[in-house]
């Protein structure tokens, strides 16, 4: 067998509806670190890069009227971004206690573990997975 041709995941992109407000979720509600932020006036559009952990980075972008990307009913392309918490009760509480709504925690049939959803503020499904 030969070595794979791909290692981890550096970022995944999301361009936003309202760049203040999502910057905010995800910077101060979800608690991502920002890396650096900058105004590329070329293209009218802000970038935020935010640390999800060592080595991985949630990309923010403003573009001048973004046409929406339907997410439910389910559609092609990103379904939805997990992140691996070591609870999710505790993970869903700490996002209940600062206005974000959770889905009923669930277990997933096949790997046994416990996992919620939540939604970013454009409607992206967002899932805690109980990693621990």
């Amino acid at each position: 067998m030969s070595k794979p041709l791909l290692g981890a995941i550096h970022h995944v992109a999301l361009i936003c509806s309202d760049y203040p407000r999502s910057r905010a979720f995800y910077s101060e509600t979800l608690g991502l670190s920002i890396v650096r932020e900058v105004y590329r006036e070329a293209r009218d559009s802000w970038k935020c890069d935010l640390l999800v952990s060592p080595g991985v980075q949630l990309e923010l972008f403003s573009f001048p009227d973004p046409p929406p990307r339907p997410s439910r009913p389910e559609a092609q392309g990103l379904r939805h971004l997990a992140f691996a918490v070591p609870d999710v009760d505790a993970a869903i509480s700490v996002l209940e206690g600062r206005g974000v709504s959770c889905e009923p925690v669930r277990v997933d049939e096949y790997t046994g573990k416990r996992f919620s959803f939540f939604a970013d503020p454009d409607g992206l499904p967002i899932e805690l997975y109980e990693a621990g």
